[in-house]
């Protein structure tokens, strides 16, 4: 590569750097100043024009947050249905994926058919369904009203059926040779085989549970029952809301979600890839 050919390479490539750290500058400032917000008195957020860091530092916010509103109730709320939509959802996807994969039955491939359409159903069509479900089952303001609605998720049926597909067709013949039952191939052998996608999928399955705020605001009406994306509205008084405080609940809402992120990156995002692909 000659020295002119060398030097536009460079060029663009540094213009490419510098356009990602301004775009990544413009996504990140928002969680920065909601969380500068928050550590700043009233008086200050209101303020009519802009401050990178507040004159007064204060965590009052923080104290009225975790001792004068139910969060704990809300992340208790949150931490079990989200376990709830996690282990149901990779759970039942699990099977799905096997008998779509490796089993042979009436309509199978018209049930395959019906999982991809299904997956081009924008789950918000179905609320008004799942609400007027929900509410003749007497399951409004419960944690299984909360879970049932969000356990459809095709694409994770989907991923698993496209692996358990590559599984190598001889470790099930010498299953099934030595009278392994279904199960225990599903247990023994495909399972142990796709645990890192099991993993991945289990996380980003509990992060978008955590992050739900449409059906479990629909869904629940009392304040104890409420999850913590809901809850977090609630933090207000007889005067009205206050700014900071609400910025200091979803800081604290958000930070559990934050911290399973930075310790799970890598899984995260290999289901993101995975979904990516899918989609794509």
């Amino acid at each position: 590569m000659n020295p002119v050919t060398a030097r536009r390479f460079n060029v663009a490539g540094l213009a490419i750097t510098l356009l990602t750290v301004v775009l990544a500058v413009l996504w990140a400032f928002p969680m920065y100043w909601g969380v500068v917000s928050s550590l700043k008195p009233d008086n200050e957020v209101v303020r009519p024009y802009i401050e990178l860091w507040p004159d007064t530092l204060t965590f009052e916010h923080y104290v009225f947050a975790l001792t004068q509103t139910q969060i704990g109730y809300w992340y208790m709320n949150s931490i079990a249905t989200a376990l709830g939509v996690m282990v149901l959802t990779v759970g039942s996807s699990i099977f799905a994926g096997y008998a779509i994969s490796q089993l042979r039955f009436p309509f199978r491939t018209a049930l395959w058919w019906f999982i991809l359409a299904s997956f081009m159903v924008p789950t918000q069509v179905l609320i008004i369904n799942h609400f007027v479900l929900m509410a003749n089952m007497g399951l409004l303001n419960t944690w299984a009203g909360i879970i049932l609605p969000q356990l459809i998720h095709p694409v994770i049926i989907i991923v698993y059926k496209q692996f358990f597909d590559q599984v190598p067709k001889d470790f099930r013949e010498a299953a099934i040779m030595d009278n392994a039952s279904e199960w225990r191939i599903l247990f023994k052998v495909y399972i142990p085989m796709n645990w890192g996608v099991t993993t991945a999928l289990s996380i980003v399955t509990f992060i978008w549970a955590w992050n739900a705020f449409l059906w479990p605001f629909l869904a629940v009406t009392k304040t104890e029952l409420m999850t913590i994306t809901v809850g977090i509205t609630q933090t207000n008084d007889s005067f009205g809301v206050y700014y900071a405080s609400e910025l200091a609940a979803a800081v604290l809402a958000g930070f559990p979600v934050a911290l399973a992120y930075l310790l799970f990156q890598r899984r995260v995002t290999e289901a993101i890839t995975l979904s990516a692909g899918i989609k794509g």
